[in-house]
């Protein structure tokens, strides 16, 4: 179908939630490693790869074989967890021996929404209470309850129950909401999240949940202080702690499994999705014993989680991980490419801030330096740059005024060269033009 008669159609059919990223809708038609190719052929390096999704590459050689495999052998394509099948075993399997210590137990969705609902349903089964608590600027999917956990109103709809669930400030460095330093703050936020829960709760709590990198909220980094605090405080009030890690996950930032490990403190529940599957609609929520122990006498399925051949993608892409030491080269170039950004920082006004690690970052676009007002405008055209230059980004933030980048874990040096150059590039324009 040509380009216009297919924009045609989806315009036609589509619901109006279903946006774009471009001023001229993005028709892709292949993709292989690192790149991907318009209907016109031109070529892409895929800098956000769909939504933070791509972990070991577009159509890995090494997932194509197994999946052809299975296909040519007859393999079962749906069973439901209420069949056995191996890929799906398997799967639990490896990601228990991956997984911080004590999270022995995995539930297999299609989404990280999915994982999240059942995460928050597990916990507030085991406490017997009801109120969860999450961040502001925090997204943990987009089902009803994940809808009522995410701190941004641009998610939310009209009518929209927002029962049992409270909100506290974040760990948002950049644009602390109490005007204090990262240094030198006292940790505010955590000690505004123990006061949300005097005030607000019963003093009880089902739940915390909380990203370690806020995705949608544009890559906000939590400090280890701040993990550390408000996994004490979640304890302190009997909730379990619940580490969204849908995003940074799966090896992503290149410094632990799940970015969860590097804070040393022991999560209940972890949720995991995207790069798990490496473009596969497979997520999974691992729990302790004693979570899972507590669900007994429930029914609950997932009627496409663990599928054969999801789990057969996401059981090869954790080997594909290992084998070729990918997480070795998402720190090392990761590392490489917060250099380079920080620089871009000193050289380009319009760049307030720059966040994030391994493969996943976040450039923070504002009008000023000293007022951090938010540069929308200039995101949406950086978008647009950086697209004629055969870059494909994301963007995120309450304001659409953060350019995100999660490249995939297999990408070169020179790949990040071109990455750095293109940013630079995009980012003289744009603020030539705002002038």
């Amino acid at each position: 179908m040509d380009y216009k008669s297919l924009k045609e159609k989806r315009k036609k059919y589509f619901t109006h939630t279903a946006i774009h990223y471009y001023k001229e809708p993005l028709y892709i038609t292949k993709a292989s490693g690192t790149k991907v190719w318009d209907s016109d052929g031109k070529e892409y390096l895929d800098a956000i790869c769909g939504i933070v999704s791509i972990s070991v590459g577009h159509n890995h050689p090494k997932i194509k074989e197994k999946l052809i495999e299975r296909f040519q052998n007859d393999g079962i394509q749906h069973s439901s967890v209420l069949y056995m099948t191996e890929p799906a075993i398997e799967l639990a399997e490896k990601l228990v021996s991956l997984a911080p210590e004590g999270l022995n137990r995995v539930f297999f969705t299609n989404s990280g929404s999915e994982a999240n609902e059942y995460a928050i349903m597990a916990a507030r089964n085991f406490t017997g209470e009801e109120i969860v608590v999450s961040l502001k600027h925090g997204y943990h999917g987009g089902t009803l309850l994940a809808q009522t956990l995410c701190g941004h109103s641009t998610w939310k709809f009209r009518a929209q129950p927002f029962t049992s669930v409270v909100h506290t400030h974040p760990p948002y460095c950049y644009r602390c909401p109490f005007d204090k330093e990262r240094n030198s703050c006292g940790l505010a936020c955590a000690k505004d999240l123990e006061e949300t829960i005097l005030t607000v709760t019963r003093g009880k709590i089902a739940a915390l949940i909380v990203e370690p990198i806020m995705g949608v909220g544009g890559f906000i980094e939590a400090p280890a202080e701040f993990i550390e605090e408000a996994y004490r405080i979640c304890k302190k009030y009997g909730g379990l702690y619940i580490s969204d890690e849908v995003q940074t996950g799966i090896g992503r930032t290149g410094e632990t499994f799940f970015y969860i490990e590097k804070f040393g403190v022991k999560p209940d529940m972890v949720t995991m999705a995207k790069s798990l599957g490496n473009g596969a609609p497979i997520a999974a929520v691992m729990m302790t014993d004693e979570c899972s122990e507590a669900l007994t006498g429930k029914l609950h399925f997932n009627t496409f989680g663990a599928d054969p051949y999801q789990a057969l993608q996401a059981k090869i892409n954790l080997e594909i991980i290992e084998e070729e030491n990918l997480m070795e080269n998402v720190k090392v170039l990761g590392n490489y490419l917060k250099s380079e950004f920080e620089k871009l920082k000193e050289k380009h006004e319009i760049l307030g801030d720059v966040r994030g690690k391994g493969m996943m970052f976040a450039l923070e676009l504002v009008k000023d330096k000293k007022t951090k007002e938010h540069a929308t405008n200039e995101a949406n055209e950086m978008m647009e740059e950086t697209r004629k230059r055969g870059l494909l980004i994301g963007k995120g933030g309450l304001k659409g005024n953060i350019l995100r980048m999660a490249p995939a874990y297999n990408i070169t040096k020179e790949e990040c060269q071109k990455i750095v150059q293109i940013i630079d590039e995009a980012l003289t324009e744009v603020q030539k033009n705002s002038k």
